[in-house]
């Protein structure tokens, strides 16, 4: 079967992999929009989740091939293919309505009953709000999606225990993803979700593309070509060449820029702080059900009806594409005490209103001083004169981490200026003109 993507091209799938794209749990991504409410603001940003899906999977490959390009005809090597390119096609299937905005709806973790083998750590103990990453996973461990997998378990002996392993980051099952004496787990998943995954590798192109901005294009081939494998005591980690730090550098920023363009634009993240409020305010209207086969149904259009149905303000107000007017900005301490300053006012008023925060960091995979120490990304570098070769800590070769490390914090008020009454209209300029 081929594909026809604008983004990489005609993209060519295995009918081994068919039944499982062609199945109706993956089949509902096509009615989950990758960017939620942001086609309100970009009109062109209608594309799905579906499509994305795939071109995680096309990168993937092309990523896995670089990386294994002499080894591509043994059979463990291509099992290991076909489990990390199923973890980068499937690790958005659990994914709810308008991407991550409904979450909140979701049901206690317990409740789904995903398989012991499955979970890890603290889960298998103690209970907590469920995931769209707990859907995937009870998506491949424990419903009909189950039956799709049969060709490529015949084909390839893939397990779909360990395509659940890569997606989330831990495996019971080392030897599994171990060749020749080294396990290749670690690489595997941080191709998944790392600083340099495949998910966004796909994502900052597409949604570029979509949106109609330029700012999530980088060099993905020049990047892809140099991706390498670090071995590090029988453990394969993922790393580049050194000449292609610049090319990730930019990878960075371009991440960077689609943040503070795009995916934190005013507009669309006060919509989706409406969506929290129509949900805290009514709670019966619209909940995620725990059962995996109910959920099939649940997509973005379903969402849309409740909401067209509904008497609830903020339903009408998010049918309507109505957001309370923007009344003030922050982009530094000083403008934050401003902000504050206001938003006690409008507290001690009980004047209704809405605080949108962002983190905006480059990678949440670093925090403070240093790096997360899980799977961190490596820049290896020849020595001179030498076939060996010497493995350095991303944030060794690029500051852009140390530049941004501490949050450009953006935080924005918004509140219904226009129906207030004429003093507070005017003691809020007051705090905003004088402070």
């Amino acid at each position: 079967m081929e594909i026809r993507d604008p983004v990489h091209g005609s993209i060519h799938i295995l009918n081994e992999e068919r039944p499982i794209i062609q199945h109706p749990f993956f089949q509902r991504l096509r009615n989950i929009k990758q960017l939620g409410f942001s086609d309100l603001i970009f009109p062109g940003a209608t594309h799905n989740r579906f499509l994305h899906s795939i071109g995680v999977m096309f990168v993937g490959s092309k990523a896995f091939d670089t990386l294994f390009k002499e080894r591509l005809n043994n059979k463990e090597v291509l099992k290991l293919k076909e489990t990390f390119k199923l973890a980068c096609l499937l690790h958005d299937i659990g994914h709810a309505p308008l991407s991550h905005s409904t979450e909140t709806v979701m049901p206690q973790l317990s409740e789904l009953k995903i398989p012991e083998q499955f979970l890890k750590g603290k889960d298998k103990i103690k209970d907590r709000q469920a995931t769209h990453e707990d859907y995937t996973i009870k998506s491949i461990a424990d419903s009909s999606f189950a039956e799709s997998f049969k060709q490529v378990e015949d084909k390839f002996g893939v397990e779909r225990v360990r395509i659940a392993d890569v997606i989330v980051g831990h495996t019971n099952s080392p030897e599994y993803f171990t060749i020749e004496g080294v396990d290749y787990f670690p690489i595997l998943h941080q191709l998944v979700s790392s600083e340099l995954d495949c998910d966004r590798m796909d994502y900052l192109l597409r949604d570029s593309y979509f949106c109609g901005v330029s700012y999530g294009n980088y060099d993905l081939d020049w990047l892809v070509d140099n991706l390498e494998t670090c071995v590090i005591d029988d453990r394969a980690f993922l790393g580049i060449n050194e000449r292609a730090v610049v090319t990730f550098d930019d990878f960075l920023l371009s991440r960077y820029h689609m943040f503070m363009m795009v995916y934190f634009h005013y507009r669309s993240v006060a919509l989706e702080q409406l969506l929290y409020k129509y949900f805290a305010s009514s709670p019966d209207e619209y909940t995620i059900p725990a059962d995996i086969e109910a959920y099939v149904e649940h997509d973005d259009n379903l969402l849309m009806k409740t909401l067209h149905s509904s008497q609830n303000k903020y339903a009408k107000d998010l049918v309507q594409n109505k957001i309370p007017k923007k009344i003030y900005e922050s982009f530094n301490e000083t403008q934050l005490g401003t902000l504050n300053k206001v938003q006690e006012f409008l507290e001690h008023e009980n004047i209704e209103h809405i605080r949108c925060s962002s983190l905006g960091r480059l990678s949440k995979y670093y925090t403070d001083d240093s790096p997360s120490d899980k799977f961190t990304m490596k820049v290896s570098r020849k020595l001179f004169k030498s076939k060996k070769k010497q493995y350095f800590n991303i944030n060794d070769s690029t500051d852009l981490f140390q530049k941004f490390s501490n949050s450009h914090a953006v935080n924005r008020l918004h509140c219904d200026f226009d129906l207030l009454d004429g003093k507070k209209q005017q003691a809020i300029l007051d705090l905003i003109h004088t402070t």
